[in-house]
C-alpha cells in the first residue's frame, strides 16, 4: 500500500511538471461537488441515433457503443485488527441501440466486472467494491423502449437516470441504473421530468444484491431544471413508506471581465418521515466558485438539522449535496444528530490534464448518546484525457477520525487507478 501512495504522489509531481499553458474560462454548466467531478471522469459517450423510415433499417442503422475499463482499488486500513484490502478488475459496458422509426427505438446494455485474481487480495484482503464479494458481476443494466415526439420523450425499462436523488454515480466499475418509467419534456430552456422508479442496481445499491427496490412500492418523482446563465432545479420525490423529499437548488454563472467566472449556488432539501422509517431532515447548503485561466477555487457548505433518532437520505446514488466527497457524504454522520460539512477544493485544467484537490471537514453535534463526530477527508484526483476515447485517472483519498483517540473505520488511505477506453 505504501507503494500505492508513492505512485499517487508521483502522478502529482509529473502533472506539475507538465502543466505549462493556460486554458480560458469554460462557460458550460459547472459541476457542483467533488463527487460529481470524479463521477464525470469516465462517462460513456452517447452516440447519436439515426432516424429511418422502415423496420429493416432500424437494425441496419443500429448503433453499437461501449466501454472497456480496468481499475485497481486498494485501502490501507488504520483501524486495529482490520486488514488492508485491494482488488483489480477488468470489465466494461456493451450497448446496442436501434435506429428510430416513427419516434420509437430501443436499447440494451450489459455491464460487467471481473476481478483479476493475480492482482486481487483474498479473503479478508479482498476489496469487494469493484466486482462483488464473489469477484464477478454481470447485469443487463439497460433494457428500454423509447418513444420521442418533438420535445416529448417517454422511456420504459432499465435506464440511466441523473436526477438529484437518483443518479448513476459512475466512480467505480459498475455505475447505477434504474428500472423506471420516465417522461421528459423540453420547453424554452426548461427540462421537465416525471416518472416512477421501481428498482436499481450498481455500486451504490450493493453488488451482492442487484436490483434492489426503491421504496415499498417504488419511488414517484417529478422535477424541472433550467441551465443557462442561471441554474435551477426543483424536484419532489415520494419514496414510498420511506420519505417525501423536496429538493431545490439555484444560482448563477456570471462571467466578469479579465476572464473570470463566478459560480454561486444555494440548495435546500427537506425530507418528511413515512411509516417510521427514520428518514427526516432539513438541509441547507451553499457553494461559491471562482474560475480563471483554467484554475478553479470553490468553497461548499451544508448543514443538516435532524431530530433524535432520525437520519438524512441523500438518495439512490452519490447524492446531490455540494459537500459530497469521493467517499464521505453528510449522511455518514447525520444520524440522530445535527451535522455540517465544509469542503474547499482547488482544480486546474490544462490541455489533456485535469487536477483536483479537495479538503472536507465533517462535524456532527452530540447525539442521544452524547457522542460527537468529526471526520476529515482529503481527495486528490489527476486525470489524463489522451483523446475522446482513452482516459487515465488516479485518485488518492484519505480519511481521519478526529473525534476518537482509537482508530476507527473512518481512518484509512485509499488509492484508485483507472484506465478507460470508449468505443
Amino acid at each position: 500500500m505504501k507503494r500505492n501512495i508513492i505512485t499517487s504522489s508521483l502522478c502529482l509531481v509529473l502533472s506539475t511538471g507538465i502543466y505549462a499553458a493556460q486554458q480560458e474560462v469554460q462557460t458550460d454548466s459547472r459541476l457542483h461537488s467533488v463527487r460529481e467531478n470524479i463521477d464525470q471522469e469516465a462517462v460513456m459517450q452517447k452516440k447519436e441515433i439515426s432516424v429511418t423510415n422502415n423496420i429493416k433499417h432500424m437494425f441496419k442503422d443500429a448503433r453499437i457503443s461501449g466501454q472497456i475499463r480496468t481499475m485497481y482499488s486498494g485501502y490501507e486500513q488504520k483501524e486495529s485488527n482490520v486488514d488492508n484490502n485491494y482488488a483489480t478488475a477488468l470489465g466494461g459496458k456493451l450497448k446496442y441501440e436501434l435506429a428510430e422509426l416513427n419516434g420509437f427505438n430501443a436499447g440494451v446494455a450489459f455491464y460487467t466486472s471481473h476481478d483479476l485474481n493475480f492482482v486481487t487480495g483474498e479473503n479478508t484482503h479482498h476489496n469487494n467494491e469493484l466486482s462483488s464479494s464473489d469477484g464477478s458481476y454481470t447485469q443487463l443494466a439497460e433494457a428500454y423502449v423509447n418513444y420521442n415526439y418533438k420535445d416529448l420523450n417517454f422511456r420504459v425499462g432499465r435506464q440511466i437516470l441523473d436526477t438529484p436523488l437518483a443518479d448513476s454515480d459512475d466512480i467505480r466499475m459498475i455505475s447505477n441504473t434504474f428500472e423506471a418509467y420516465t417522461a421528459t419534456y423540453s420547453y424554452k430552456g426548461f427540462d421537465f421530468m416525471a416518472g416512477n422508479i421501481q428498482s436499481w442496481q450498481g455500486g451504490d445499491a450493493d453488488l451482492d444484491t442487484p436490483w434492489v427496490q426503491t421504496g415499498q412500492n417504488g419511488t414517484n418523482f417529478g422535477g424541472v431544471s433550467y441551465s443557462d446563465m442561471w441554474e435551477l432545479n426543483l424536484w419532489y420525490y415520494n419514496i414510498t413508506d420511506t420519505t417525501n423529499a423536496f429538493y431545490f437548488d439555484g444560482g448563477i454563472e456570471y462571467e466578469m471581465k479579465n476572464d473570470i467566472l463566478i459560480h454561486s449556488m444555494v440548495q435546500y432539501l427537506n425530507e418528511t418521515e413515512l411509516s417510521t422509517s427514520g428518514y427526516a431532515t432539513t438541509i441547507y447548503g451553499a457553494l461559491l466558485e471562482v474560475v480563471t485561466q483554467g484554475a478553479s477555487l470553490s468553497i461548499a457548505y451544508d448543514k443538516s438539522l435532524n431530530d433524535a433518532s432520525t437520519a438524512s437520505f441523500s438518495g439512490f446514488g452519490g447524492g446531490t449535496l455540494f459537500t459530497s466527497m469521493d467517499t464521505l457524504i453528510l449522511d455518514d454522520i447525520a444520524d440522530d444528530r445535527d451535522a455540517h460539512a465544509l469542503v474547499a477544493s482547488l482544480g486546474y485544467e490544462i490541455n489533456k490534464f485535469n487536477f483536483l484537490y479537495a479538503y472536507g471537514d465533517f462535524k456532527g453535534e452530540k447525539n442521544s448518546l452524547a457522542k460527537r463526530a468529526h471526520i476529515i477527508e482529503q481527495d486528490v484526483s489527476l486525470e489524463y484525457n489522451a483523446n475522446d476515447e482513452f482516459l487515465v485517472v488516479c485518485v488518492y483519498s484519505r480519511q481521519e477520525d478526529k473525534e476518537n483517540a482509537l482508530k476507527t473505520d473512518h481512518d484509512w488511505n485509499h488509492f484508485r487507478l483507472m484506465l478507460n477506453y470508449n468505443f
